[in-house]
């Protein structure tokens, strides 16, 4: 549990959380609202996907990714409100 939590410590991938909570995105979607570059968003959804955080489907010549399941749904959205009542963010 210690690795999975850490790798979402990263800020970056939690920005990926952030918008992929709102639903689904492709990578150019990413890379703009981001501003990153393709190779990094893309290494970041990798991990993100290693871990079973967030899955990608092919639609056409685009890869749209969005969260594996609820219980990420949860997880992101149970600390982003523990934070908001502790008026952390």
């Amino acid at each position: 549990m210690a690795q999975w939590l850490g790798f979402l410590a990263d800020p970056n991938r939690l920005r990926i959380l952030s918008i992929l909570a709102a639903g689904p995105h492709c990578v150019g979607d990413l890379v703009n609202l981001l501003q990153m570059s393709q190779s990094a968003v893309s290494h970041q959804l990798r991990t993100l996907r290693a871990m079973g955080v967030v899955q990608g489907h092919r639609q056409g010549r685009h890869v749209i990714y969005q969260l594996h399941d609820d219980h990420v749904l949860t997880i992101y959205e149970t600390v982003r409100q523990h934070l908001r009542e502790l008026e952390v963010i």
